[in-house]
């Protein structure tokens, strides 16, 4: 009888070992736990972040005339080679390394120096250090891209990779460093981005404006421009970006947890209203809604609940995205035309606009209830956060426009920015890459 007892024991321990999610655990001193299954969520959010580059390319390559189609997918391509390079040799040290008074980071983990397989309790206790630092990578490579929206069909290639290098430099990791790096000053401040509104959509949307401004208007522009010369690859482009998105948003909880799916969940109805509601718009002004307008609707949504996934709830999730695409309707209607400006996916009207919404509407509805790490908002009581939200978002402009400005101005006077009169009559994938993504030529 004690034989069987002691069997039956064995089995029942065997048994709650295997059904309970495996700890990796230290020893005693040591680092902190690495516990498994957040550690394989992490790794599915990486991989899907990674997914909408090449969502990206195939999003905005549908959109272009056909002799530039090749030339987004390569400008996509090779961020994902060049910005990954940079993260590692120094631009994750720049953004997430140890402080220097609120500003920047240390290069003391340039090269990966000292960012090894166990967990760094200040950003997560329960994944490796060098699955937070190739998570956080893929949000580097992806920002950039958002900005090439502006100036696609008309930037020379050796030009766009060297601004594309100064810019993740010099703007991107210093904005990362202030909101979500140990001791930045925006961080410290209080200022909420859950996922990337203030850091990669405002960030990059600032810098699309600079680059339209900067380079001027598309030969044509706007009453010789021809219509998107695949939609459908567009579409598709717009589905890989919903569907990276879960992990753009949900990832950021950095665990597999309650707060990860409440992103989840949250992204995906701002996604859906704001399609819904750029769709009605489109209806209401236009008599007919588009196919395109549905997806640049979705992507706003996207956008503009990416600051706020982790502090809103669902219901306030529909107000975020209903909101989005009006004042991005607004601008990429209406202000675009007015102003004259050439962006030419709207790299500023969706993401710009939609980031600055997002992040104050993070202001507006964030609840204590679904973060109590976080601060309540404006409607649930607390002003204050509001203005911090709106410190933080004006920051972001001011810095973005003036450096993007400066790295432009310098870049041309080296390389030149702009390809010949021809050279764009002809298109970029032949003159850039003596390459073309179509038999025949428009």
């Amino acid at each position: 009888m004690k034989t069987i007892k002691r069997l039956l024991g064995g089995i029942a321990m065997f048994l709650a070992v295997v059904m309970t999610p495996k700890i990796l655990m230290a020893s005693e001193g040591a680092a902190p736990a690495i516990n498994a299954g957040d550690t394989a969520w992490m790794l599915v959010c990486a991989a899907l972040v990674f997914l909408m580059t090449p969502g990206l390319a195939f999003f905005y390559g549908g959109l272009v005339r056909r002799k530039n189609f090749l030339s987004i997918l390569m400008q996509c391509f090779m961020l994902a080679c060049v910005i990954t390079l940079q993260w590692v040799l120094f631009g994750y040290s720049l953004s997430f390394g140890p402080d220097l008074k609120g500003m920047i980071g240390s290069l003391s983990w340039a090269g990966l120096h000292g960012v090894g397989l166990e967990p760094y309790a200040d950003y997560s206790a329960t994944i490796p250090h060098q699955l937070f630092m190739i998570y956080q990578a893929m949000f580097a490579i992806i920002t950039p891209g958002l900005i090439l929206g502006a100036f696609a069909e008309r930037m020379k290639f050796s030009a766009f990779v060297i601004f594309s290098l100064l810019w993740a430099t010099f703007v991107y990791d210093p904005i990362c460093h202030w909101v979500w790096g140990v001791g930045g000053f925006l961080r410290n401040s209080g200022a909420l981005d859950f996922a990337g509104g203030t850091v990669v959509h405002i960030n990059a949307g600032v810098a699309a404006l600079v680059c339209a401004l900067v380079l001027g208007k598309r030969k044509g522009y706007p009453s010789h421009m021809s219509p998107p010369n695949n939609l459908p690859l567009a579409v598709l482009g717009a589905g890989l970006l919903w569907f990276g998105w879960f992990g753009f948003n949900g990832g950021s909880a950095l665990a597999a947890s309650g707060l990860a799916t409440n992103a989840f969940v949250v992204s995906h109805i701002a996604a859906a209203t704001a399609g819904l509601t750029w769709s009605l718009l489109e209806w209401k002004f236009n008599s007919k809604p588009t196919m395109l307008g549905m997806i640049t609707g979705a992507v706003a949504g996207l956008v503009a609940i990416t600051p706020a996934a982790g502090f809103v709830g669902p219901m306030d999730a529909i107000w975020v995205g209903a909101g989005v695409s009006v004042v991005c309707y607004f601008f990429v209607a209406i202000v675009k035309a007015k102003m004259g400006y050439d962006d030419s996916l709207d790299a500023f009207g969706v993401h710009g606009i939609g980031g600055i919404w997002g992040a104050l509407a993070t202001g507006l509805w964030a609840s204590k209830s679904v973060n109590p790490a976080a601060s309540n908002g404006l409607f649930y009581g607390n002003p204050g956060l509001f203005l911090i939200q709106l410190k933080a978002v004006l920051v972001t402009i001011v810095y973005s426009f003036v450096v993007s400005w400066i790295l432009l101005k310098l870049v041309g006077l080296v390389l030149g920015l702009r390809v010949s009169e021809d050279e764009e009559r002809i298109g970029l994938d032949l003159t850039q890459h003596r390459e073309s993504g179509y038999t025949l030529l428009d």
